[in-house]
């Protein structure tokens, strides 16, 4: 017996189901089309514009100079002992900030977590120096940093951490340690805050039934605070380094980049190449491989995040 096969023939009612799939998934990107298109013009197009200026010579001192170079920039930038400085600067910034912000964060997260007399007033008091502008704040430390005035190099003198009072910001050796007291004051709330909201989330049950089985106040931290908090930890951690790398205002008002270079950082070069220099091309390619350092530096610890998630 001969069986025909009769080839599928696309019906009215199959095409309209297709229609209607491919109207359902295009339907969320119509929405979301203008938020994308205004981040395309916004953030997408600058990106990719400064990255090709760093394969240009674009001086504003040599205009007739200007065109396609290449890696002439980045083989200019790896015999630039400036830019080597500030790179070293930029970590030493970078680590000793963050280093305190977290672990004084912590700490103050901790104690906001329990109940106190005037508790609601603290955590009122944590956003302070994130309601002082950062100009304001440059300022202000710049104040207690000067030994005419200001009263912390007679305290240091007095504790016997300086031989006498005088400006630590004039000191090449040790100037970079005024901008990162003052950092460090202002990033505490961003770890307070974030981490207190993450404490707030662990249930309590867990410390109860910790304390039935006898473990102690430091165990409890060890076995249920810290698993809890370690996702948490991973994402602000890689955010803060993030912009205290990229920050500038600080050191830009309270020294400069000065002494001699000593707290000279990547990003304050980059200005400083840029707008008074006037030469775009070599500080796109400063500004290009601080992203890249910065984008690996991010993937690494999104990594190590998603492995403490996977652990937990």
């Amino acid at each position: 017996m001969n069986t025909a096969v009769t080839p599928a023939v696309a019906t009215p009612g199959s095409r309209r189901s297709w229609r209607a799939v491919l109207r359902t998934a295009a339907e969320p990107w119509l929405y979301l089309s203008p938020a994308l298109i205004f981040i395309m013009l916004v953030m997408l197009v600058p990106l990719v514009i400064g990255i090709s200026y760093a394969f240009q010579a674009i001086s504003l001192m040599n205009p007739l100079e200007s065109g396609w170079v290449g890696l002439a920039n980045f083989e200019a930038l790896y015999e630039d002992r400036k830019f080597w400085k500030s790179l070293k600067n930029t970590a030493y910034w970078t680590i000793a900030s963050v280093f305190f912000q977290f672990f004084l964060g912590l700490g103050l997260a901790l104690l906001l977590n329990h109940g106190f007399y005037g508790r609601r007033l603290v955590q009122a008091l944590v956003f302070l120096p994130w309601a002082v502008p950062t100009f304001l704040s440059a300022l202000t430390w710049a104040w207690l940093f000067n030994p005419v005035i200001g009263p912390l190099p007679h305290w240091l003198a007095a504790i016997g951490i300086l031989s006498e009072p005088y400006n630590i910001l004039s000191d090449p050796n040790i100037a970079i340690w005024g901008p990162i007291v003052a950092n460090i004051w202002f990033g505490i709330p961003f770890f307070a805050i974030t981490l207190l909201a993450a404490l707030q989330s662990i249930p309590h049950d867990l410390y109860e039934a910790a304390a039935i089985d006898g473990a102690s106040a430091w165990q409890g931290f060890i076995k249920i605070t810290l698993p809890f908090l370690a996702p948490m930890i991973a994402i602000t951690v890689m955010l803060r380094a993030i912009w205290v790398a990229n920050f500038a205002d600080l050191i830009f008002v309270m020294t400069g980049g000065g002494p001699a270079n000593s707290t000279q950082i990547i990003s304050t070069y980059i200005f400083t190449t840029a707008f008074r220099k006037l030469d775009f091309g070599y500080a796109s390619a400063i500004a290009v491989v601080l992203l890249v350092l910065l984008l690996i530096y991010a993937a690494v610890l999104l990594r190590l995040r998603q492995s403490l998630r996977l652990v937990n």
